[in-house]
């Protein structure tokens, strides 16, 4: 059983004018609680819990992209800190140093 909401609109205390309401919008696109497509009009403030779950959604995959990001920087950085390390072990000894023959 599919509920249908009322048109009584709190705000102006009566029924719903719908097209003749600046708030009366139309949403298109995939509600994330069903999967089903939208295609609709309806309220701007009924349509609320539904943009919210959709932007709840969208912030969860930009932290996940934000988190393997950094992921792949960390994993980068600890390869050159690597790298450079066995490049300094492989280093001659700079000139100057306690024991390059030279006297004080």
């Amino acid at each position: 059983m599919k509920l249908k909401p009322g048109t009584f609109c709190p705000l102006m205390q009566k029924q719903c004018i719908e097209m003749k309401c600046a708030w009366f919008t139309k949403l298109a696109g995939t509600n994330k609680n069903t999967g089903e497509m939208i295609d609709d009009w309806g309220c701007a403030v009924a349509w609320l819990p539904v943009l919210l779950v959709e932007n709840a959604g969208e912030t969860r995959q930009a932290a996940a992209a934000v988190e393997s990001l950094r992921n792949e920087n960390v994993r980068g950085q600890d390869a050159t800190r690597a790298a450079l390390l066995r490049m300094a072990v492989d280093l001659p000894p700079l000139i100057g140093g306690p024991d390059d023959g030279r006297d004080p």
